[in-house]
């Protein structure tokens, strides 16, 4: 073992993920991550003192990496309205694609999210959050009319769960989908539209 290797958090998550990729969430161990990383396993668990909050800090990650790309959304000037919809756009083809393109880590990605409650109610609340700041920027602008922004922002974030969502992952196929999303948009954005001035 080398314990002159520099660990860092982020590099043990690194290796925790492609260890959860070679083994699969059932088999990898704490002891595997080490060796991957040519330390020992007590390295790792000064780091992350159990095998739960190591766990709990790559279902983060996972999440942190779908968040990020909406928060820089969220964030950016503009109308309100072509944000909202580019904003739950993204976040359906971030789920879609990790779904698509890897669905054994997707598989190993959801059951780790279900085991980490609190950070899965955390990135949630963040999407809230980032809707709710383009809510706001709309009322400013007059492009929306919303009486309570907070309610509204998680309104929006339960009315479109079933294409983001991890347990409506085997209707992503549809072929019907793009329509339907299509339609719930338009709907949504209708719903928020201030009244024209006459």
């Amino acid at each position: 073992m080398n314990e002159a290797v520099v660990l860092t958090p982020e590099r043990i998550l690194e290796v925790t993920e492609d260890v959860l990729r070679r083994f699969g969430l059932a088999k990898a161990t704490v002891v595997d991550v080490a060796r991957a990383l040519d330390v020992s396993h007590g390295s790792v668990y000064r780091y992350f003192p159990s095998k739960a909050s190591l766990r709990d800090a790559v279902a983060k990650r996972w999440l942190d990496r779908v968040s990020a790309p909406l928060e820089e959304i969220a964030s950016e000037e503009g109308p309100a309205p072509a944000r909202l919809e580019r904003w739950l756009r993204a976040l359906f083809a971030a789920k879609y694609t990790k779904v698509c393109n890897d669905p054994e880590m997707f598989a190993t990605y959801l059951t780790l999210a279900r085991e980490a409650r609190d950070v899965v109610r955390a990135h949630k609340e963040r999407l809230a959050d980032q809707i709710e700041h383009i809510l706001s920027d709309g009322l400013e602008q007059g492009g929306f009319e919303v009486t309570d922004v907070k309610t509204s922002a998680r309104a929006i974030f339960d009315a479109t769960i079933r294409y983001h969502h991890p347990a409506h992952a085997e209707e992503w196929s549809d072929p019907a989908l793009p329509a339907r999303i299509d339609a719930l948009l338009a709907l949504l954005l209708k719903g928020l539209e201030a009244p024209k001035q006459r």
